[in-house]
């Protein structure tokens, strides 16, 4: 893994939470982003070299609608960056992780991403990410 990639945030309004964010930071998104097959729509913020994702669900049955529902608002996931996707999500696999997606899936931001799960985690759910690269 290289670095922290993004931390992600659920929120139940994206226009509520960017006005929210756009204070807090000093600045606006400098983009968002519809990820259909997840049901979630997605902004992102770019702190220096940081960045923040913020989450809302656009399906009832999607997983950040029901993360909301179970814990309400905040901070849902952090992302890796990882060079290989795929051997990342084999290296962790053999270690013992509890891999939510052993093969890598579309994501936002021109990424492949994998999840693993909590549980094997102490509580936080990862995400693995890969630049696309076209």
């Amino acid at each position: 893994m290289n670095k922290i990639e993004h931390i992600g945030i659920a929120v139940k309004s994206m226009e509520a939470s960017n006005d929210l964010f756009s204070k807090l930071f000093g600045l606006p998104c400098y983009k968002t982003e519809t990820v259909e097959s997840e049901g979630v729509k997605t902004s992102f913020f770019q702190i220096g070299p940081n960045k923040i994702e913020l989450l809302e669900a656009t399906r009832t049955d999607s997983p950040i609608a029901r993360f909301i529902e179970k814990k309400g608002e905040g901070i849902h996931h952090i992302a890796f960056d990882v060079d290989d996707i795929e051997a990342e999500i084999k290296r962790l696999k053999h270690l013992g992780f509890t891999v939510l997606n052993e093969v890598p899936k579309r994501g936002a931001d021109h990424k492949l991403v994998a999840f693993l799960h909590p549980k094997s985690a102490n509580g936080v759910l990862i995400e693995l990410c890969q630049e696309i690269k076209d």
